[in-house]
Parts: C-alpha cells; structure tokens; sequence
C-alpha cells in the first residue's frame, strides 16, 4: 500500500513539474510574441517637378506716363472780341470745323480798301499800257523824243509794280480776315474753352482759345537705365527698331487704374541715343492704339515690356533653388528615388520662376517643395508636386 501511494505522489510531481514547464513557456511565448515590434526608418516625402525646356519671355516693368499723339492748341492769330463759339466742350471736331468767330467788322473793311486798292491800280496800269502803246509809234517817227518814251516805259512799269503790290496788300487782308474764323487745325477730342464770349482775344490779349487732343493713338514716354541697354545689347536687341530677322520685337503692354492689363499691345518706336546725366536714364517711347479712349493722356501706368525671348529655355520655381555662400542648388531625384545635390549656374528670374543656365537637362526631376529635410545621397518618397497640398 505504501508503495503504491509512493508511485502516485511520484506521478503528481512529475504531471505538476509539465504543466508548469508549459506555462512558462506559454508566458514566454507570449512575452515573446507581445515585444514592441522594430519601427522601420520611414521614407522623407517630397515634391517633384519634371524638368523641361520652352521658350520664355522676359520681361521688364517700368513707371511710364501716357501722352496723346496729338496735342494742339488753338489760338487767335487776330486780336478782337470773341463773337461766338461753334462746338460743345468735350467734344468730337473734325479738321476744318468751325469753332470760333472773332468780330470781323475791322478785317473786312481792310479787305475791302485792299481789294478797291487794286482795282484803282489795274485801272492806273492799264492807262500806262495804253499810253505807251501810243508814243511808239510816234517815236518810230520822230514824232516823239526818247524821254517822253522813256518816261512812259516807267510809267506803265511803275504802274505793274503798284498792281503787284495791291495784289499782295488784298491776299494779306483777305488771309487777316480768315483769321477771324478759328477752325480746328486737326481732329480730335476738343477741352473746354480758354476765353469766354465777348473776350478781347488775340496775339496782345489772350490768345489760347482751347485745345485739341488726337487720343484714339497715344505715346507711353518710360525711362530706362543704362544697364538695360546693356543686356539688351547682348542680347541683340536694338531698342526702337524693327528686326527681320527675328521672330520677335519688343512691345509694350500697360496696366489700368483698376488693376486690369490694357488689351492692346504698344510697339516700341524710338529710343534716345544718349543717357541723362542727372538720372542715369534714357527715354524710351511706345505707341499703342487707344480706340476706345481707355488710356487718358498725363496718366501714369505701369509699363511692361518684352525684353528678351529665351528659346529652348530651362525654368523652376525660385523655391526650387537653395542659395548658399558657396552657390546655388537644387535637388535632383533619381531614377532610384536617391537624391543629388546639384549646382546650377542661375538666369534672369522671371516672376516666381528663375532661369537656369547650366546644370540640369530636360526630363530630370527636381524637389520642388521638402528640400529642407534632405541631404545629398538620402533615399526620399516622390510624389508630383501638384498632389502636395
């Protein structure tokens, strides 16, 4: 009996050593299996762009002023009361119109005593002529001597020169009294008047009688520095003229009071030949058409003008760039999706873009946006730029 319980005292020890080996090795297990889990290093995202080459227009903006093509004025070339006024201020005239009346009453009679003048003179000529005609005859015969036929030669010349002379007196007061009735030397747009009816106008008193304004054509005067004559003339831009034999000329567009950019484009028509001491500036002039008067001459604008033309030309955005003292860099990503730092040799910037000169081709891909997390070599997630928000 004793034996027996021994055996069953044997078999409980060696059922309770199993089960607890089981169940340290199901806490190990589990301690195992319920570790933190290695994080693996995650991937830096940024934005990429595709490199490619276009044409790119260079600008330059200047402060310009607008001026009309035309701007005449009116004046009196007679002084004498201002009669009256043919036109509505403001408006519309046409070359030749009426526009003011000055008291006639003086010139008239001048032209009158001019034109009785001459007539008195043909009369007087005419009588010399018969006169002559008369003593030749007689002087063939030794009728008459040569005195009274030289006395009559200078008689009749004497009377040709006064008839000359009254021709020119009547054509003088004929054109004076013209005078008298202002018409509007070109067309155009017409101020207001500059002496009121009744006025004593004229060369002695007021002689401004208004203005004329030729605006459907307005010139844009701009100033440009001496160093963009220089660049222009590297790039063979000559400035105020035409070039055949290129597919492009600089012009002009201009910008509204209300922010708008004007729909006409200016082309550029003269440029001064030399440099303003005081400024360091030389003018430049464009002209534009303006057929619906949007543009009002003695405004200022902001002037925009095509400078260059850059064909076949590699342009990023300048957040794109990262400028340090040793130079400028982008970051390229490879095929591999590892990046490069890569030094470039910059262009002109052209609004929030820059040129880049050298150092990148079409089709490469570059970090637009993240770059700032990189380093050369680093293995980075790309993504298209425009899914970046």
């Amino acid at each position: 009996m004793s034996k027996f319980l021994d055996s069953i005292r044997k078999i409980s020890i060696a059922a309770w050593a199993g089960i607890a080996v089981v169940v340290a090795a199901a806490i190990v297990l589990f301690v195992w299996l319920s570790r933190p889990k290695p994080k693996t290093a995650e991937l830096p995202v940024v934005a990429v762009m595709p490199v490619s080459k276009h044409d790119v227009n260079i600008y330059g903006e200047f402060a310009g002023r607008i001026r009309a093509q035309q701007f005449v004025e009116v004046r009196a070339r007679v002084e004498g009361y201002l009669q009256s006024m043919r036109f509505r201020e403001g408006s519309y005239v046409d070359k030749g119109d009426l526009l003011f009346i000055i008291d006639p009453t003086v010139y008239r009679a001048n032209a009158e005593r001019a034109r009785a003048s001459l007539e008195k003179a043909r009369a007087v000529a005419q009588k010399t002529e018969r006169d002559l005609n008369r003593i030749r005859p007689l002087f063939a015969q030794n009728a008459a001597s040569q005195l009274d036929l030289d006395n009559a030669v200078a008689a009749y010349e004497t009377a040709k020169a006064e008839v000359g002379v009254a021709e020119a007196d009547l054509k003088q007061a004929t054109q004076t009294l013209s005078y008298t009735q202002v018409t509007a030397p070109t067309s155009g747009y017409i101020s207001e008047t500059g002496a009121d009816i009744g006025t004593l106008v004229g060369p002695g008193a007021k002689s401004l009688l208004a203005t004329i304004v030729k605006s459907d054509t307005v010139r844009i005067d701009f100033s440009m520095t001496a160093l963009d004559y220089l660049r222009s003339k590297e790039r063979n831009v000559n400035l105020g003229h035409d070039d055949e034999h290129r597919g492009w000329n600089p012009y002009v567009t201009v910008t509204l009071a209300d922010g708008s950019v004007y729909p006409h484009r200016g082309m550029l028509d003269f440029a001064s030949p030399q440099v303003d001491p005081k400024t360091g500036t030389f003018s430049v002039r464009a002209e534009m058409p303006n057929p619906e008067r949007a543009l009002l001459p003695g405004e200022f604008t902001k002037v925009k003008l095509l400078m260059d033309v850059r064909a076949d030309a590699i342009e990023i955005p300048s957040k794109a760039l990262v400028i340090e003292k040793g130079g400028a860099f982008v970051y390229v990503v490879l095929p591999d999706s590892f990046v490069e730092k890569r030094f470039v040799e910059t262009g002109p910037e052209v609004g929030n873009d820059i040129i880049i000169e050298r150092g990148l081709s079409s089709g490469e891909r570059i970090v637009a946006e993240g770059y700032h997390k990189l380093r050369h070599g680093m293995k980075v997630r790309p993504v298209v730029s425009d899914s970046i928000r």
